[in-house]
Protein backbone atom coordinates (compact mmCIF):
# COMPACT_ATOMS: atom_id res chain seq x y z
CA UNK A 1 0.00 0.00 0.00
CA UNK A 2 1.35 3.43 -0.97
CA UNK A 3 0.46 5.30 2.19
CA UNK A 4 1.04 8.79 0.87
CA UNK A 5 -1.86 8.34 -1.56
CA UNK A 6 -4.26 6.79 0.93
CA UNK A 7 -7.59 8.55 1.44
CA UNK A 8 -9.72 7.71 4.46
CA UNK A 9 -13.46 8.21 4.77
CA UNK A 10 -15.01 7.54 8.17
CA UNK A 11 -18.71 7.65 8.95
CA UNK A 12 -19.29 9.50 12.21
CA UNK A 13 -21.47 8.17 14.98
CA UNK A 14 -22.00 9.66 18.45
CA UNK A 15 -20.77 6.44 20.05
CA UNK A 16 -17.50 6.54 18.12
CA UNK A 17 -16.92 10.23 18.81
CA UNK A 18 -17.52 10.11 22.53
CA UNK A 19 -15.38 7.00 22.92
CA UNK A 20 -12.33 8.77 21.46
CA UNK A 21 -9.59 10.22 23.58
CA UNK A 22 -9.27 14.00 23.32
CA UNK A 23 -5.79 15.12 22.28
CA UNK A 24 -4.16 17.82 24.42
CA UNK A 25 -2.59 20.00 21.74
CA UNK A 26 -1.78 23.03 23.88
CA UNK A 27 0.33 25.36 21.72
CA UNK A 28 2.29 22.56 20.02
CA UNK A 29 2.81 22.70 16.27
CA UNK A 30 1.45 19.78 14.25
CA UNK A 31 3.08 18.65 11.00
CA UNK A 32 1.67 16.11 8.57
CA UNK A 33 4.22 13.28 8.70
CA UNK A 34 1.56 10.86 9.97
CA UNK A 35 -2.20 10.45 10.38
CA UNK A 36 -2.10 11.05 14.14
CA UNK A 37 -4.35 14.13 14.03
CA UNK A 38 -6.57 13.11 11.11
CA UNK A 39 -9.95 11.44 11.59
CA UNK A 40 -11.50 11.89 8.16
CA UNK A 41 -10.17 12.69 4.71
CA UNK A 42 -12.39 13.26 1.71
CA UNK A 43 -10.55 14.06 -1.51
CA UNK A 44 -7.31 15.04 0.31
CA UNK A 45 -4.14 13.04 0.95
CA UNK A 46 -0.87 13.28 2.83
CA UNK A 47 1.92 14.09 0.39
CA UNK A 48 5.65 13.66 1.05
CA UNK A 49 7.87 16.38 -0.47
CA UNK A 50 11.27 15.73 -2.01
CA UNK A 51 14.23 17.76 -0.66
CA UNK A 52 16.01 19.98 -3.16
CA UNK A 53 19.67 19.22 -3.94
CA UNK A 54 21.69 22.35 -3.10
CA UNK A 55 25.11 20.86 -3.91
CA UNK A 56 28.26 19.89 -2.02
CA UNK A 57 29.16 21.99 1.04
CA UNK A 58 32.16 20.12 2.49
CA UNK A 59 34.74 17.97 0.70
CA UNK A 60 36.44 15.39 2.90
CA UNK A 61 39.83 15.66 1.24
CA UNK A 62 42.35 16.08 4.07
CA UNK A 63 44.70 13.16 4.72
CA UNK A 64 43.13 12.52 8.15
CA UNK A 65 39.61 12.58 6.64
CA UNK A 66 39.41 10.56 3.45
CA UNK A 67 37.01 8.33 1.58
CA UNK A 68 35.57 6.64 4.66
CA UNK A 69 34.38 9.75 6.48
CA UNK A 70 30.92 8.99 7.80
CA UNK A 71 28.49 8.99 10.79
CA UNK A 72 28.10 12.74 10.73
CA UNK A 73 26.12 15.07 13.01
CA UNK A 74 25.13 18.72 12.67
CA UNK A 75 24.18 20.88 15.68
CA UNK A 76 22.84 24.42 15.49
CA UNK A 77 23.42 26.56 18.58
CA UNK A 78 22.20 30.14 18.20
CA UNK A 79 24.04 31.48 15.11
CA UNK A 80 26.70 28.77 14.95
CA UNK A 81 26.40 25.51 13.04
CA UNK A 82 28.70 22.68 14.13
CA UNK A 83 29.42 19.53 12.17
CA UNK A 84 31.05 16.37 13.53
CA UNK A 85 32.16 13.42 11.42
CA UNK A 86 34.44 10.42 11.39
CA UNK A 87 37.79 10.83 9.68
CA UNK A 88 39.16 7.63 8.14
CA UNK A 89 41.42 7.55 5.11
CA UNK A 90 40.88 3.88 4.17
CA UNK A 91 38.86 0.83 5.17
CA UNK A 92 41.77 -0.90 6.90
CA UNK A 93 41.65 1.50 9.84
CA UNK A 94 38.07 0.63 10.74
CA UNK A 95 37.74 0.41 14.54
CA UNK A 96 41.38 1.35 15.18
CA UNK A 97 43.33 4.39 16.40
CA UNK A 98 43.49 5.58 12.79
CA UNK A 99 39.91 6.79 13.17
CA UNK A 100 39.46 10.34 14.43
CA UNK A 101 36.53 12.67 15.03
CA UNK A 102 36.65 15.88 12.98
CA UNK A 103 34.89 19.22 13.37
CA UNK A 104 33.70 21.89 10.93
CA UNK A 105 31.64 25.01 11.53
CA UNK A 106 29.52 27.54 9.68
CA UNK A 107 27.72 30.82 10.28
CA UNK A 108 24.86 30.03 7.90
CA UNK A 109 24.79 26.24 7.42
CA UNK A 110 25.80 26.74 3.78
CA UNK A 111 29.43 27.89 3.78
CA UNK A 112 31.64 25.70 5.95
CA UNK A 113 35.19 25.92 7.26
CA UNK A 114 37.52 23.45 8.95
CA UNK A 115 39.15 25.40 11.81
CA UNK A 116 42.74 24.59 12.77
CA UNK A 117 42.24 23.54 16.39
CA UNK A 118 45.72 22.25 17.32
CA UNK A 119 44.26 19.70 19.75
CA UNK A 120 45.66 16.41 18.38
CA UNK A 121 48.66 15.50 16.27
CA UNK A 122 48.24 13.73 12.95
CA UNK A 123 51.44 12.64 11.21
CA UNK A 124 53.30 14.89 13.64
CA UNK A 125 51.29 18.06 12.94
CA UNK A 126 48.73 19.90 15.06
CA UNK A 127 47.37 21.80 12.04
CA UNK A 128 44.06 19.98 11.70
CA UNK A 129 40.40 20.02 12.76
CA UNK A 130 40.51 16.85 14.87
CA UNK A 131 38.65 17.08 18.20
CA UNK A 132 38.94 13.45 19.34
CA UNK A 133 41.70 10.89 18.75
CA UNK A 134 43.29 7.79 20.23
CA UNK A 135 40.07 6.52 21.84
CA UNK A 136 38.98 3.65 19.60
CA UNK A 137 36.30 2.47 19.05
CA UNK A 138 34.56 5.69 20.23
CA UNK A 139 35.89 7.60 17.22
CA UNK A 140 34.34 5.01 14.91
CA UNK A 141 30.84 6.42 15.48
CA UNK A 142 31.07 9.36 17.91
CA UNK A 143 27.61 10.96 17.93
CA UNK A 144 27.10 14.20 19.95
CA UNK A 145 24.07 16.34 20.83
CA UNK A 146 23.35 19.62 22.58
CA UNK A 147 21.57 18.68 25.81
CA UNK A 148 18.16 20.37 26.11
CA UNK A 149 17.66 19.11 29.67
CA UNK A 150 16.84 22.26 31.70
CA UNK A 151 18.84 20.83 34.62
CA UNK A 152 22.03 20.15 32.68
CA UNK A 153 25.25 21.41 34.25
CA UNK A 154 27.33 23.87 32.14
CA UNK A 155 30.25 21.42 31.95
CA UNK A 156 28.00 18.82 30.32
CA UNK A 157 25.99 20.96 27.87
CA UNK A 158 27.16 18.67 25.08
CA UNK A 159 26.94 14.89 25.39
CA UNK A 160 27.90 12.05 23.08
CA UNK A 161 27.98 8.29 22.76
CA UNK A 162 30.34 6.07 20.81
CA UNK A 163 31.60 2.52 20.88
CA UNK A 164 31.22 -1.04 19.68
CA UNK A 165 29.68 -4.30 20.85
CA UNK A 166 32.96 -5.13 22.57
CA UNK A 167 33.38 -1.82 24.38
CA UNK A 168 29.72 -0.87 24.86
CA UNK A 169 28.62 2.73 24.43
CA UNK A 170 30.95 5.14 26.20
CA UNK A 171 29.61 8.55 27.25
CA UNK A 172 31.50 11.79 26.67
CA UNK A 173 30.67 15.34 27.82
CA UNK A 174 31.80 18.83 26.87
CA UNK A 175 31.13 22.43 27.86
CA UNK A 176 31.88 23.91 24.42
CA UNK A 177 31.40 21.09 21.90
CA UNK A 178 35.12 21.00 21.06
CA UNK A 179 36.97 19.83 24.19
CA UNK A 180 35.62 16.44 25.29
CA UNK A 181 36.19 14.09 28.21
CA UNK A 182 34.75 10.78 29.34
CA UNK A 183 31.75 10.97 31.64
CA UNK A 184 33.07 7.82 33.31
CA UNK A 185 35.54 5.07 32.38
CA UNK A 186 32.98 2.28 32.13
CA UNK A 187 30.52 1.97 29.28
CA UNK A 188 27.07 3.29 30.17
CA UNK A 189 25.20 0.80 27.97
CA UNK A 190 26.26 -2.59 26.59
CA UNK A 191 23.22 -4.40 25.18
CA UNK A 192 23.60 -3.89 21.43
CA UNK A 193 25.87 -4.35 18.44
CA UNK A 194 26.39 -0.57 17.95
CA UNK A 195 28.24 -1.00 14.61
CA UNK A 196 26.70 2.16 13.17
CA UNK A 197 25.78 5.64 14.41
CA UNK A 198 23.96 5.38 17.74
CA UNK A 199 22.02 8.58 18.37
CA UNK A 200 20.74 10.10 21.60
CA UNK A 201 18.97 13.23 22.83
CA UNK A 202 16.96 14.71 25.69
CA UNK A 203 13.21 14.42 25.08
CA UNK A 204 11.36 17.53 26.25
CA UNK A 205 8.05 15.67 26.20
CA UNK A 206 9.18 12.43 27.85
CA UNK A 207 11.59 14.12 30.31
CA UNK A 208 14.32 11.57 29.77
CA UNK A 209 17.22 10.70 27.46
CA UNK A 210 16.51 8.42 24.52
CA UNK A 211 19.05 6.37 22.60
CA UNK A 212 18.33 4.73 19.23
CA UNK A 213 21.02 2.22 18.37
CA UNK A 214 22.07 -0.56 15.98
CA UNK A 215 20.62 -3.99 16.58
CA UNK A 216 20.75 -7.16 14.51
CA UNK A 217 17.95 -9.71 14.09
CA UNK A 218 19.55 -12.66 12.37
CA UNK A 219 21.32 -11.18 9.35
CA UNK A 220 19.20 -8.03 9.26
CA UNK A 221 20.19 -4.64 10.61
CA UNK A 222 17.48 -3.03 12.72
CA UNK A 223 16.94 -0.37 15.42
CA UNK A 224 16.68 -0.70 19.19
CA UNK A 225 15.82 1.92 21.80
CA UNK A 226 16.62 2.49 25.46
CA UNK A 227 15.95 5.38 27.87
CA UNK A 228 17.68 7.03 30.82
CA UNK A 229 17.06 9.80 33.33
CA UNK A 230 20.75 10.49 34.02
CA UNK A 231 22.60 9.38 30.84
CA UNK A 232 24.39 6.70 32.87
CA UNK A 233 21.75 4.12 33.80
CA UNK A 234 19.70 2.85 30.86
CA UNK A 235 16.57 0.72 30.64
CA UNK A 236 16.29 -2.74 29.16
CA UNK A 237 16.30 -2.18 25.38
CA UNK A 238 13.48 -3.03 23.03
CA UNK A 239 13.35 -3.26 19.25
CA UNK A 240 11.53 -0.51 17.38
CA UNK A 241 8.63 -1.57 15.18
CA UNK A 242 7.97 -0.05 11.76
CA UNK A 243 6.70 -0.74 8.24
CA UNK A 244 9.44 -1.85 5.85
CA UNK A 245 10.19 -3.65 2.62
CA UNK A 246 11.74 -7.08 3.32
CA UNK A 247 14.71 -6.19 1.08
CA UNK A 248 15.61 -3.12 3.20
CA UNK A 249 17.95 -2.93 6.15
CA UNK A 250 18.33 0.17 8.35
CA UNK A 251 21.98 1.16 8.36
CA UNK A 252 21.47 4.46 10.20
CA UNK A 253 18.30 5.79 11.86
CA UNK A 254 19.18 9.47 12.54
CA UNK A 255 16.25 10.02 14.91
CA UNK A 256 15.96 13.47 16.52
CA UNK A 257 13.25 15.88 17.73
CA UNK A 258 12.04 18.20 14.99
CA UNK A 259 13.16 21.64 16.17
CA UNK A 260 9.78 23.32 15.50
CA UNK A 261 7.74 20.46 16.96
CA UNK A 262 10.02 18.61 19.42
CA UNK A 263 7.26 16.23 20.51
CA UNK A 264 7.61 14.64 17.05
CA UNK A 265 10.84 12.73 16.39
CA UNK A 266 11.93 12.69 12.75
CA UNK A 267 14.06 9.79 11.49
CA UNK A 268 15.84 10.58 8.23
CA UNK A 269 18.06 7.54 7.96
CA UNK A 270 20.01 5.48 5.48
CA UNK A 271 18.68 2.18 4.18
CA UNK A 272 20.85 -0.54 2.67
CA UNK A 273 19.63 -3.04 0.08
CA UNK A 274 22.53 -5.51 0.31
CA UNK A 275 21.50 -7.90 -2.49
CA UNK A 276 20.77 -5.26 -5.13
CA UNK A 277 23.98 -4.44 -6.99
CA UNK A 278 24.14 -1.60 -9.53
CA UNK A 279 27.87 -0.82 -9.85
CA UNK A 280 30.07 -3.51 -11.39
CA UNK A 281 33.51 -4.31 -10.04
CA UNK A 282 35.00 -2.88 -13.24
CA UNK A 283 33.12 0.39 -12.71
CA UNK A 284 34.27 0.52 -9.11
CA UNK A 285 37.87 0.45 -10.32
CA UNK A 286 37.14 3.44 -12.56
CA UNK A 287 35.65 5.27 -9.56
CA UNK A 288 38.69 4.34 -7.44
CA UNK A 289 36.42 2.81 -4.81
CA UNK A 290 38.33 1.80 -1.68
CA UNK A 291 37.35 -1.80 -0.87
CA UNK A 292 35.22 -3.91 -3.17
CA UNK A 293 32.68 -4.67 -0.41
CA UNK A 294 31.12 -1.27 -1.09
CA UNK A 295 30.02 -2.49 -4.52
CA UNK A 296 27.65 -5.15 -3.22
CA UNK A 297 24.42 -3.30 -2.55
CA UNK A 298 22.88 0.15 -2.90
CA UNK A 299 21.39 2.65 -0.49
CA UNK A 300 19.11 5.65 -0.22
CA UNK A 301 17.30 7.88 2.31
CA UNK A 302 14.04 7.10 4.12
CA UNK A 303 11.65 9.21 6.22
CA UNK A 304 9.94 7.95 9.37
CA UNK A 305 8.60 9.58 12.52
CA UNK A 306 7.78 8.68 16.11
CA UNK A 307 5.77 10.24 18.90
CA UNK A 308 7.59 8.26 21.59
CA UNK A 309 7.58 4.65 22.65
CA UNK A 310 8.92 1.79 20.59
CA UNK A 311 7.20 2.46 17.28
CA UNK A 312 8.08 4.37 14.14
CA UNK A 313 5.35 5.57 11.79
CA UNK A 314 6.36 5.13 8.17
CA UNK A 315 3.45 6.81 6.43
CA UNK A 316 5.53 7.19 3.26
CA UNK A 317 7.10 3.98 2.01
CA UNK A 318 8.76 5.70 -0.94
CA UNK A 319 12.35 6.94 -0.86
CA UNK A 320 12.76 10.41 0.67
CA UNK A 321 15.92 11.17 -1.35
CA UNK A 322 16.66 8.95 -4.34
CA UNK A 323 20.26 8.30 -5.41
CA UNK A 324 21.28 10.87 -8.02
CA UNK A 325 22.32 10.34 -11.62
CA UNK A 326 25.77 8.74 -11.92
CA UNK A 327 27.12 5.37 -10.81
CA UNK A 328 29.07 7.09 -8.01
CA UNK A 329 25.71 7.44 -6.23
CA UNK A 330 24.81 3.75 -6.38
CA UNK A 331 27.33 2.13 -4.05
CA UNK A 332 26.39 0.26 -0.89
CA UNK A 333 27.20 2.83 1.78
CA UNK A 334 26.77 6.19 0.17
CA UNK A 335 23.68 8.44 0.59
CA UNK A 336 23.73 8.19 4.39
CA UNK A 337 22.13 11.26 6.02
CA UNK A 338 23.79 13.48 8.60
CA UNK A 339 22.01 13.55 11.97
CA UNK A 340 19.60 16.51 12.52
CA UNK A 341 17.66 19.00 10.41
CA UNK A 342 18.45 22.69 10.95
CA UNK A 343 16.98 26.01 9.91
CA UNK A 344 19.10 27.84 7.31
CA UNK A 345 16.84 30.74 6.37
CA UNK A 346 13.57 32.49 7.24
CA UNK A 347 11.58 30.00 5.16
CA UNK A 348 14.08 27.16 4.76
CA UNK A 349 15.50 24.19 6.61
CA UNK A 350 18.38 21.97 5.53
CA UNK A 351 19.46 18.37 5.87
CA UNK A 352 22.82 16.97 4.85
CA UNK A 353 23.95 13.69 3.30
CA UNK A 354 27.32 11.91 3.13
CA UNK A 355 27.88 11.09 -0.54
CA UNK A 356 30.50 9.37 -2.71
CA UNK A 357 31.47 7.15 0.21
CA UNK A 358 34.69 5.13 -0.28
CA UNK A 359 35.61 7.35 -3.24
CA UNK A 360 38.23 10.12 -3.59
CA UNK A 361 35.33 12.56 -4.16
CA UNK A 362 33.71 11.87 -0.75
CA UNK A 363 31.78 14.90 0.45
CA UNK A 364 28.80 16.17 2.43
CA UNK A 365 25.90 17.56 0.43
CA UNK A 366 23.12 19.93 1.48
CA UNK A 367 19.42 19.49 0.68
CA UNK A 368 16.70 22.02 1.46
CA UNK A 369 12.99 22.03 2.27
CA UNK A 370 10.58 24.76 3.30
CA UNK A 371 10.08 24.95 7.06
CA UNK A 372 7.79 22.09 8.20
CA UNK A 373 7.90 20.82 4.62
CA UNK A 374 8.60 17.12 5.08
CA UNK A 375 5.01 16.48 4.04
CA UNK A 376 1.69 18.26 3.70
CA UNK A 377 -2.04 17.81 3.77
CA UNK A 378 -2.56 18.19 0.04
CA UNK A 379 -5.61 19.09 -2.06
CA UNK A 380 -6.01 18.57 -5.82
CA UNK A 381 -7.74 21.08 -8.11
CA UNK A 382 -11.17 19.58 -7.50
CA UNK A 383 -10.71 20.09 -3.75
CA UNK A 384 -11.60 18.15 -0.64
CA UNK A 385 -11.75 18.37 3.13
CA UNK A 386 -10.35 16.92 6.33
CA UNK A 387 -11.72 16.67 9.86
CA UNK A 388 -9.38 16.26 12.81
CA UNK A 389 -9.74 14.15 15.89
CA UNK A 390 -11.08 16.03 18.93
CA UNK A 391 -8.52 18.10 20.82
CA UNK A 392 -8.13 20.88 23.35
CA UNK A 393 -5.81 23.83 22.81
CA UNK A 394 -4.50 27.00 24.40
CA UNK A 395 -3.90 30.30 22.68
CA UNK A 396 -5.84 33.02 20.88
CA UNK A 397 -4.77 32.50 17.24
CA UNK A 398 -4.70 29.64 14.74
CA UNK A 399 -1.42 29.91 12.83
CA UNK A 400 -0.84 27.98 9.61
CA UNK A 401 2.05 27.27 7.19
CA UNK A 402 0.47 26.83 3.77
CA UNK A 403 0.66 27.25 0.00
CA UNK A 404 -2.11 27.60 -2.61
CA UNK A 405 -2.21 28.13 -6.34
CA UNK A 406 -3.71 31.30 -7.76
CA UNK A 407 -7.03 29.47 -8.12
CA UNK A 408 -6.71 27.47 -4.91
CA UNK A 409 -7.71 28.32 -1.36
CA UNK A 410 -8.10 27.07 2.21
CA UNK A 411 -10.90 27.65 4.72
CA UNK A 412 -11.32 26.51 8.32
CA UNK A 413 -14.23 25.66 10.58
CA UNK A 414 -14.11 24.89 14.28
CA UNK A 415 -16.61 22.26 15.39
CA UNK A 416 -17.65 20.88 18.73
CA UNK A 417 -16.70 17.31 19.60
CA UNK A 418 -19.87 16.02 17.89
CA UNK A 419 -19.02 17.69 14.60
CA UNK A 420 -21.43 20.61 14.95
CA UNK A 421 -20.08 23.99 13.69
CA UNK A 422 -19.50 26.47 16.50
CA UNK A 423 -21.23 29.83 15.83
CA UNK A 424 -18.69 32.50 14.93
CA UNK A 425 -16.21 29.90 13.64
CA UNK A 426 -18.23 28.29 10.83
CA UNK A 427 -16.94 27.59 7.34
CA UNK A 428 -19.20 30.29 5.92
CA UNK A 429 -17.62 32.84 8.27
CA UNK A 430 -14.04 31.74 7.53
CA UNK A 431 -11.82 34.07 5.54
CA UNK A 432 -10.73 32.49 2.25
CA UNK A 433 -6.97 32.03 2.47
CA UNK A 434 -4.92 32.40 -0.72
CA UNK A 435 -1.14 32.70 -0.98
CA UNK A 436 2.10 31.07 0.16
CA UNK A 437 3.29 31.90 3.70
CA UNK A 438 5.22 30.25 6.50
CA UNK A 439 3.05 31.97 9.12
CA UNK A 440 -0.48 33.34 8.79
CA UNK A 441 -3.30 33.70 11.29
CA UNK A 442 -6.71 32.34 10.32
CA UNK A 443 -9.57 34.85 10.63
CA UNK A 444 -13.35 34.57 10.86
CA UNK A 445 -15.82 37.33 10.00
CA UNK A 446 -17.26 37.28 13.51
CA UNK A 447 -13.97 38.53 14.94
CA UNK A 448 -14.50 36.26 17.92
CA UNK A 449 -11.50 35.49 20.11
CA UNK A 450 -10.38 31.87 20.17
CA UNK A 451 -9.71 32.27 23.89
CA UNK A 452 -13.34 31.45 24.59
CA UNK A 453 -12.71 27.92 23.23
CA UNK A 454 -9.54 27.29 25.24
CA UNK A 455 -9.73 24.00 27.12
CA UNK A 456 -12.92 22.89 25.34
CA UNK A 457 -12.84 19.76 23.14
CA UNK A 458 -13.13 20.85 19.49
CA UNK A 459 -12.37 19.65 15.99
CA UNK A 460 -11.01 21.42 12.92
CA UNK A 461 -12.69 21.09 9.56
CA UNK A 462 -10.24 22.02 6.80
CA UNK A 463 -11.59 22.64 3.30
CA UNK A 464 -8.96 23.02 0.56
CA UNK A 465 -8.55 23.34 -3.20
CA UNK A 466 -5.22 23.07 -5.08
CA UNK A 467 -3.32 23.75 -1.88
CA UNK A 468 -0.90 22.35 0.70
CA UNK A 469 -1.12 22.74 4.46
CA UNK A 470 2.28 22.04 6.04
CA UNK A 471 1.56 22.74 9.69
CA UNK A 472 -0.75 24.42 12.17
CA UNK A 473 -0.73 25.46 15.80
CA UNK A 474 -2.70 27.58 18.25
CA UNK A 475 -0.71 30.35 19.91
CA UNK A 476 -1.12 33.56 21.93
Amino acid sequence: MRYKLAIFSIVFSPLMIFSQEVIDLGEKREIFVDYFFIEKLDGLSLQMHQPRDEGAVLYLDEVWEGAHCSYSTIIKEDDLYRMYYRGLADSYGDGTEREVTCYAQSKDGIHWEKPVLKLHRYNGSLDNNIILANVPPVTHNFSPFLDANPNVTPSQRFKALGGSAESGLIAFVSSDGIHWQKMQEEAVFKKGEFDSQNVSFWSETEKRYLCYFRRWIGENRTIGMTTSTDFVHWTEPMDMSYEHDPTEQWYTNQTSPYFRAPHIYIAIGGSLIPKRQVVTEEQSVELKVDHVANVYGCSDVFLMSSRGGYHYDRTFMESFIRPAIGINNWLARTNFPVLNVVQTGPTEMSLYVNQDYAQPTAHIRRYSLRLDGFASLAAPYKGGEAITKPFIFSGSELEINYSTSATGDIRFEIQDVNGKPIPGFTLEESAMIIGNEISRSVQWESGKNLKELTGKPVRLRIVMKDADLFSFRFKD
